[in-house]
């Protein structure tokens, strides 16, 4: 039976047997000729950034159907909590937290050695694999590819922003894992850290003028 998962801002998820299906919805808001255009281009740009991600073995949901004339992709399920739950749940239990905070900078550092920037890392946005244990990725409707080191610096930045708004009790020393992590795996580590201080800068500079 079809189960609808959540109703976003730009999709609608729904779950039966086994396989999510996200819907992108019209905006009345913007001309209906713009509007199909855009939602058929991000569909497109999703099930691609999928594809290339599957050829890698990165753990994210596998895209099983694409169809850019109801602009609809239809993912397997990942079974397991949100990312975003378990840090609630296990604020008390740092080991864990710090553990799997770290997994998520590794993860990130993966993510951009194919030159795929996220854009919208939240821990809403990774769950905790119900058997393997593992961090997975998902919702890509934002994504891009792109080698500069500003946008990486910009996707960690984002994901320092969602801890310090739904886990402010532990965001600090997460967020240290998490660039512990990525320095691991990446090699442009250093370069991308030294750039994230200079967003982190700008965005304070904004909010202060």
């Amino acid at each position: 039976m079809k189960k609808i998962i959540s109703r976003g801002a730009e999709a609608i998820l729904s779950y039966d047997n086994k396989i999510v299906t996200k819907e992108r919805v019209k905006k009345n808001y913007r001309h209906p000729v713009l509007d199909e255009r855009l939602r058929k281009l991000r569909t497109r740009h999703e099930a691609r950034i999928l594809g290339m991600l599957a050829a890698t073995g990165f753990p994210c949901p596998k895209l099983i159907r694409v169809d850019e004339i109801t602009t609809t992709l239809q993912i397997d399920h990942i079974p397991g909590k949100l990312v975003k739950h378990v840090l609630e749940e296990n604020e008390k239990n740092s080991a864990q937290c710090l553990c799997l905070c770290k997994e998520i900078g590794q993860k990130v550092a993966w993510l951009h050695s194919f030159n795929i920037i996220h854009h919208d890392l939240t821990t809403s946005n990774m769950i905790l694999h119900e058997k393997k244990k593992e961090v997975f990725f998902i919702d890509f409707g934002l994504s891009f590819t792109s080698s500069k080191i500003e946008d990486r610096a910009v996707d960690l930045h984002l994901l320092l922003h969602a801890l310090e708004s739904k886990h402010h009790r532990i965001a600090e020393a997460c967020f240290a894992e998490v660039l512990a992590g990525y320095s691991e795996k990446s090699k442009q580590a250093e370069e991308v850290i030294d750039r994230l201080h200079v967003v982190e800068r700008r965005g304070r500079y904004k909010q202060g003028s």
